[in-house]
Formats: structure tokens, C-alpha cells, sequence
């Protein structure tokens, strides 16, 4: 007997996890579209020139490529769906009025796994709202992420926020830095290494490692930094953030991360699952690149729901009622508008107890198998 294996990274998903898989997503894309969230399907493939133009440079790294036998040029497989969301808003949806919300659901595949991720193919779903990014927008996009996952079934959901862009403003202003130390500040303060910020001259950035933790007492940390209101709006759109949250979910600060967040602008935030290690999702404010050179500012957010499938286990099983040979029809239509799973004898020796059926058609009703 041979043995059909596959590549590194990939597998097949039987019953009932593939009945799981798809039913979090689509109760997660249920839930974004009840916000008004339009669903756009890119393809799995674009032509690797055009895609990498699009990917910020570590996305760049991790295209599956392929060779077109039609026109003979390079295929590359999608590793995000969100810049093809960002391309689709800025050509065949440029017309259409802001803010335009987008949602999207669907495989990516990556060139490599890596020891915390070693799935190589993977579900992302998520929803974008492009045409601003302020703080009613950003609330709204991480008010829908935990919507997404509350539909999905998950529970105990912490919302971590971030602000990518604080030493930069920081720098400019009551903390000044050369160039030459915004990223050495940068990667001491992401690693929470007061040692290295010592030794580089930034000992003014230290108590920022320390404004990290549970609202509101991180927010109240962070206003130190506050000078002549430099972070006065960022910290107001944290608090809209927050208070659009309410009780939905727990909310934490890490003013500093930057791990994930290279590209973000104003605001970030992780999305995390009580019963899964890491995290499950990220988004934050971010801009679109279009053709003549505008950028356009949008904020979004991606999920990666596969691990809830081993988290919340199988479905309810359904009513699965077994029709016999020389059954109604009509009669099982009805069943099956009812919600009950039908399974049809195609002979003699089809039994229910060999399909797992929990019911029996007799008379044109159920009765238990026993």
C-alpha cells in the first residue's frame, strides 16, 4: 500500500475538524458583514511582480513561486490577503465613496513554517475599512475583531494596543534622538532591555518599558510622556478604543511592541484567546499605496482561526436521519429544511447504523435508532 504524503507544513482536514474549521469562519465572516462589511475574494495567485511590489519586504521573503504554462511568467502564492484587499480598494474599487469596508476570508500559503507557526498553509480571514484612520474608525475595526472571534466561539479575548510610531514622536519632540538611535531605541524597548537603552544614552525612554500592563493604570503611565500634548490624541484614541470595547473584552497596553507592527502608523493591537498560547490575530492603522503615489490611510485587522479548531473541539453533532429505500422525497425535503442531515439508502444493504444516523425515517416520521 502506498502512502500519500505531503509536504512539510500542509494536511488534510477530516470530519468532523473540517465541518469546525468551516463553520468558525463562516460564523466569524457572518459577524464582520452585520458591520456593513462587503466580502471581496482575491485569487490564491498573482503574478509574482505585482504581489511583491504590494508585501512589505518580510512578506516579500515568503512567496511560494510557481511558473504560469500559460504566459510563462512567475506565479506567485499569496502569503496575506490583505495587500490584495489594499489593491482591489485602490484600482477596480477606487470609484467607490469612502470609507469603503472590505472583508475577506481564505487560504495563504508561505514558503517556510517556523518553530511557533509550523503550518505553512493557513486560514485568514478579516475586514478592512479604508479611507481613514481615526479613532472612530479604529475603534470600530477592533470592536468588529472581537465580535469575529466572540462568533467564532472563542472566550476570554484580550485586545492588546500598541502605538508603532511612539519614538518616533517622542524623538521629535520632548525625547530628542539622531536618526542613527530611533531604531537601536526602537529594538531595546520591543526586547524590554533597559541595559541596552543605558548603554546607547536613552535612559529618558526607560519608564516606558514599565507603562506596559492593564488599563487604565498603563494609560496612566504613558501621560507622563505627554509633553506640550505630543501624545494627547494618540492617548485620546486609545480611550475611544476602550471605552467602544466596554466590557467585550480585557483590554492591555504595550506602548513599545513593535514585533508585527513595522508597517502600522498610529495604533496596533494583538488579539488573544484564553486556552491558546499566542497570539490569533493582529490589525492596527495602516496606508494604501495607489498607482499615482497617493497614500491612502486605512485601518484592519487579520485573524488566523485554525487553532481554534483543536480549542473548541468538534460541533454539536446534527440529527442525521437515515431514509430508506423507496423514502418520500418531498418528506426528506422538509427534514432537511428542518436542519436535520439526511442520508439515503442506495441499496439493500445500506443501514443507519453504518452512516452513524441518530434517526430513522418510518411512516414518514423519525424514530430513534436504538
Amino acid at each position: 500500500m502506498t502512502i500519500a504524503l505531503l509536504p512539510e507544513g500542509l494536511r488534510d482536514r477530516l470530519p468532523p475538524d473540517a465541518d469546525t474549521a468551516a463553520g468558525i469562519l463562516r460564523s466569524a465572516l457572518d459577524a464582520v458583514a452585520a458591520h456593513g462589511y462587503e466580502r471581496v475574494a482575491p485569487p490564491l495567485a498573482e503574478f509574482e511582480e505585482a504581489l511583491v511590489g504590494r508585501l512589505k519586504s518580510a512578506s516579500a521573503r515568503d512567496l511560494l513561486r510557481v511558473v504560469d504554462p500559460v504566459s510563462q511568467r512567475t506565479l506567485a502564492l499569496r502569503p496575506d490577503i490583505t495587500t490584495q484587499v489594499g489593491r482591489i480598494a485602490a484600482t477596480r474599487m477606487a470609484h467607490r465613496p469612502r470609507p469603503l469596508r472590505l472583508s475577506y476570508g481564505g487560504p495563504v500559503v508561505k514558503l517556510r513554517a517556523t518553530q511557533l507557526r509550523p503550518e505553512r498553509e493557513m486560514t485568514q480571514l478579516g475586514a478592512e475599512l479604508i479611507g481613514t484612520d481615526a479613532a472612530a474608525a479604529a475603534a470600530e475595526i477592533v470592536a468588529v475583531a472581537i465580535d469575529a472571534l466572540t462568533a467564532a466561539g472563542a472566550t476570554g479575548i484580550t485586545v492588546d494596543l500598541t502605538l508603532p510610531d511612539l519614538v518616533d514622536t517622542l524623538a521629535a519632540g520632548p525625547l530628542p534622538l539622531d536618526a542613527g538611535r530611533i531604531e537601536q531605541v526602537r529594538a531595546s524597548l520591543d526586547a524590554k532591555d533597559a541595559g541596552a537603552l543605558a548603554a546607547i544614552g536613552a535612559s529618558a525612554y526607560l519608564p516606558l518599558i514599565e507603562a506596559a500592563g492593564a488599563l487604565p493604570a498603563a494609560l496612566g503611565r504613558l501621560r507622563a510622556f505627554d509633553v506640550a500634548g505630543v501624545l494627547a490624541s494618540r492617548l485620546a484614541g486609545l480611550e475611544q478604543i476602550v471605552h467602544r470595547i466596554g466590557r467585550q473584552a480585557a483590554v492591555t497596553l504595550d506602548p513599545t511592541e513593535r514585533h508585527g507592527f513595522e508597517y502600522q502608523s498610529w495604533f496596533g493591537f494583538s488579539l488573544f484567546v484564553a486556552g491558546l498560547p499566542g497570539e490569533i490575530g493582529r490589525g492596527g492603522a495602516y496606508t494604501i499605496l495607489h498607482g499615482d503615489g497617493r497614500e491612502e490611510p486605512a485601518v484592519g485587522f487579520s485573524i488566523y482561526p485554525d487553532p481554534l479548531v483543536d480549542l473548541l473541539g468538534p460541533a454539536e453533532p446534527r440529527r442525521r436521519l437515515f431514509l430508506p429505500l423507496g423514502h418520500d422525497p418531498g418528506r426528506a425535503t422538509e427534514f432537511r429544511g428542518a436542519g436535520w442531515v439526511t442520508i439515503a439508502a442506495l441499496d439493500a444493504g445500506c443501514t443507519p447504523e453504518a452512516h452513524g444516523c441518530t434517526h430513522r425515517l418510518e411512516s414518514g416520521y423519525p424514530v430513534p435508532v436504538i
